[in-house]
């Protein structure tokens, strides 16, 4: 399996300021609490990874400004960070491979995977079965409850000629995110895969449906 960077889209858990149709059910403190618990599981499973050399860890940090970020960085044990920046989803996600890419050049880095921070029951082998998965594929999806996905994994073919492809034409509110990802590379003969599916917590049912 060829080593991949793995972005860690993250926000920063302040009061009031995260999961924020969850707090109508539990509560700002709460809600809080939760999201930090969920933002230490993912980087305590990226980590098993990075010891193995089977990734190199980014993080990328919304909520916070650059000193903060680089001190919740350091708390986290996370060297390699930077500021999602504006705009949607898509594009804080396309700004982040381009800010990395002189990384993955200079460390012979040819995939990328993104992942959030709101899956309680993410494993070391989902990460696992992404790379083995990118050997075969150029992109991996693993398909979330919520109509979008909670990871992606892009080739170097995705990054080098059709970067565009994984974040454009798509409202990334609705709950056809997924479907309109895939749609995006109907034209091309590019392989994709998906994983199992994920319940990503962001409301009281996402937690009760986990029961």
């Amino acid at each position: 399996m060829d080593k991949a960077l793995l972005i860690i889209m993250a926000k920063w858990h302040g009061f009031g300021r995260c999961k924020t149709r969850l707090a109508k059910d539990i509560g700002k403190r709460n809600s809080a609490k939760v999201q930090s618990v969920m933002t230490n599981h993912t980087i305590s499973v990226a980590k098993s990874l990075q010891k193995i050399k089977l990734i190199d860890i980014s993080i990328a940090i919304s909520g916070l400004g650059i000193k903060n970020c680089r001190r919740w960085s350091r708390e986290l044990g996370i060297k390699k960070f930077n500021l999602q920046g504006k705009g949607s989803l898509g594009e804080r996600m396309k700004r982040q491979i381009l800010i990395n890419k002189k990384f993955c050049t200079e460390n012979k880095i040819k995939n990328i995977i993104f992942i959030g921070t709101d899956l309680p029951d993410l494993c070391h082998l989902d990460l696992i079965n992404t790379l083995r998965e990118l050997t075969q594929n150029d992109l991996v999806l693993g398909p979330s409850n919520d109509g979008g996905y909670w990871i992606i994994g892009l080739s170097s073919k995705i990054i080098a000629k059709h970067l565009n492809l994984p974040f454009i034409n798509i409202e990334w509110s609705k709950e056809n995110v997924l479907q309109k990802t895939i749609d995006n590379f109907a034209s091309t003969k590019l392989n994709y895969k998906f994983l199992d599916k994920k319940i990503d917590i962001d409301t009281i049912i996402d937690i009760e449906n986990r029961k």
